[in-house]
């Protein structure tokens, strides 16, 4: 016997038909004159019912003017809350300290700062809120809440200390405050005012909160306006 092995057979490639791989041009085409004519109906009724089209516009207007109302007074009685806001020191104090934030962020906005926002979170670097003022002054605040109130612990110098080197350099402050419906300790009032600092205690944020008076009348010595304003 011969010892040379028998040619190994190649697969039968099948060839693909050449119907099955083209698209079904024919049903693309049918679905596309059905799609066609089902507009060109649709048109054809409109144009034969054309007051349809102008019920449809009217209707459509009147919602539009009902929907711009509603966006206006609703703007307005925003603006009426605003301005009329008015908060207790008992309230403050029940609040959550991220909600005494939003607190301090209305009553700058119920001074006329319109673009005041709430900042403060992780990562903050000791700014809470920040506003400009009809004079185009840029307020940077830092809130301390006292659950306690008086009786809680008091903000110290090291709160300072770090509002004092982000307030101006890093968030760009005109004024810089720190607010607190508790105390201070003694040694914050003469570091904040060698450096330009405003405290506003449990007091001064009581008179703030509950009156109509916008803070910069209450604090002193406050850098002069940027811009000239109705205001003034």
């Amino acid at each position: 016997m011969s010892g040379r092995r028998p040619a190994r057979r190649r697969p039968v490639q099948r060839r693909r038909s050449r119907k099955s791989q083209r698209p079904d041009w024919l049903l693309l085409g049918g679905v596309a004159v059905l799609a066609l004519s089902l507009v060109a109906a649709l048109v054809q009724w409109l144009l034969a019912h054309w007051w349809i089209l102008v019920l449809v516009a009217v209707v459509a207007a009147a919602a539009g003017a009902v929907w711009l109302q509603q966006r206006q007074q609703q703007a307005q009685w925003a603006r009426a809350r605003t301005q009329g806001l008015r908060y207790a020191i008992s309230q403050l104090d029940a609040l959550h300290h991220r909600d005494f934030e939003h607190a301090v962020r209305d009553l700058m906005r119920r001074d006329g700062c319109a673009d005041a926002v709430q900042v403060g979170g992780a990562g903050d670097n000791g700014a809470d809120v920040k506003a400009t003022d009809p004079f185009g002054r840029r307020w940077v605040i830092q809130c301390k809440h006292r659950r306690n109130g008086l009786a809680g612990s008091p903000v110290g110098t090291p709160d300072l200390h770090v509002l004092n080197g982000t307030g101006r350099q890093l968030h760009g402050g005109d004024v810089v405050v720190m607010v607190t419906n508790g105390r201070f300790t003694a040694k914050c009032p003469p570091l904040a005012k060698s450096q330009r600092l405003h405290l506003v205690d449990r007091h001064l944020l009581n008179q703030w909160a509950a009156g109509s008076r916008p803070l910069w009348e209450l604090l002193r010595q406050l850098p002069p306006p940027r811009k000239p304003s109705a205001l003034s």
